[in-house]
């Protein structure tokens, strides 16, 4: 009867929807029945390169629990235009490491109570669905810890990206030199996708351990005084993104924004689930480092390796993910040079995600002490890199 009664307030509230939905909203076909539906909002969704397709939202979903992975382009359809259209430069990244001496102290500095303190309260948040207002709260909280680590470093600024759905990408600046700039991000949204905007979805490993990783290297990055007074060759951002949940929305509105601009953005990472060791270690597999090989510029993905090997005390395993399996996705279409880093060869990454299980007691912070490392490595390399 509750399961009745759940799918038929869902009909009645679907209609009540389609009824009101503007006209300019189009209809689509239903592409698993062949149905035309009742005119309702449509999303259009890019799945390969040249692969779109108008869905529901509630197709969206399915496609996500089906494992599929899309940019929903609805709203960013010119991304990446203008970078096909100018012939950037190749970006070249150094062969090797060259800030060991620097980077060495700045590694023991990096402290798991801190990434343990930041996930404990931004899980504690119901959801932080895009769409609900439990999203804006955890971006708001997010953004608050953020300012309070720029503040007390006394340098940089951060401001919100902002989005019409309500929850805000966040993007902290570290002024360098020039406006050459590398680019960390983690997504901060977590989804449940049985019934988004109804179902808790604590998101521990996806992705509040990368947001949770980023935001501490960041910390240990400013104990560095040429990155405060602003002596670095290049100039740092940190980004925490919204709604990649909904098909990296939050990603592609910036990095439209960006190359628009002609920003000049020389490298960016992307760490989505940093904590999840188990079916590695069941497997009987060493822990690593996942380095995502696929739909990635291979230079710079050359020289993470070159920083794992340098700064972590595991090694890394190439793996691969798909096509728009997270941020990095939009930067790459808007022509930016980009890598993602995940916990594990991809096979053995963390099955709980998008449920009410992604919960904190599954994560091993040991291994997301690894990524912050690495991330605090190549933060510092890539900051005082001479690009040409």
């Amino acid at each position: 009867m509750k399961s009745s009664f759940i799918a038929t307030a869902l009909t009645a509230s679907s209609l009540s929807h389609a009824l009101s939905v503007p006209s300019s909203f189009r209809s689509a076909v239903d592409f698993v029945t062949g149905q035309t539906p009742l005119t309702t909002e449509t999303f259009l969704i890019e799945l390969a390169p040249g692969e779109t397709r108008w869905v529901t939202e509630d197709q969206k979903w399915e496609l996500r629990r089906e494992g599929k992975q899309f940019f929903d382009i609805t709203e960013n359809q010119d991304l990446g235009l203008l970078s096909a259209q100018t012939a950037r430069s190749k970006v070249t990244f150094p062969k090797t490491t060259a800030y060991n001496e620097s980077v060495a102290p700045l590694l023991k500095e990096l402290k798991k109570k801190n990434m343990i303190d930041h996930l404990s309260t931004f899980t504690s948040f119901h959801t932080r669905y895009y769409k609900s207002d439990y999203g804006r709260q955890s971006s708001e909280w997010l953004f608050d810890q953020v300012n309070q680590t720029l503040a007390h470093a006394g340098a940089g600024h951060v401001r919100f990206f902002e989005h019409s759905w309500g929850q805000n990408s966040i993007i902290a600046t570290l002024p360098g030199k020039s406006n050459k700039t590398v680019v960390i991000g983690a997504h901060q949204d977590s989804i449940n996708l049985f019934f988004p905007a109804f179902l808790a979805a604590p998101g521990a490993d996806d992705d509040g351990s990368g947001t949770v990783t980023i935001l501490e290297a960041l910390r240990v990055l400013l104990k560095e005084e040429k990155i405060i007074d602003g002596k670095a060759e290049n100039t740092v951002e940190f980004h925490w993104y919204s709604a990649e949940e909904g098909g990296l929305l939050g990603s592609q509105a910036i990095f439209s924004s960006y190359e628009k601009e002609g920003r000049d953005v020389k490298a960016m990472l992307q760490q989505d689930m940093t904590g999840y060791t188990h079916a590695t270690i069941e497997a009987g597999e060493p822990e690593s480092v996942g380095v995502i090989t696929d739909f990635v510029d291979p230079g710079l993905t050359t020289f993470i390796k070159e920083v794992v090997t340098e700064y972590c005390t595991i090694p890394y395993i190439e793996t691969k993910c798909g096509y728009a399996c997270s941020d990095h996705a939009s930067a790459s279409k808007a022509g930016y040079p980009s890598a993602f880093v995940i916990e594990s060869d991809f096979k053995y990454s963390d099955k709980k995600i998008h449920t009410t299980e992604d919960k904190m007691e599954y994560l091993d912070f040991d291994h997301m002490l690894q990524h912050a490392r690495l991330t605090l490595g190549l933060a510092y390399e890539l900051a005082f890199a001479k690009f040409d």
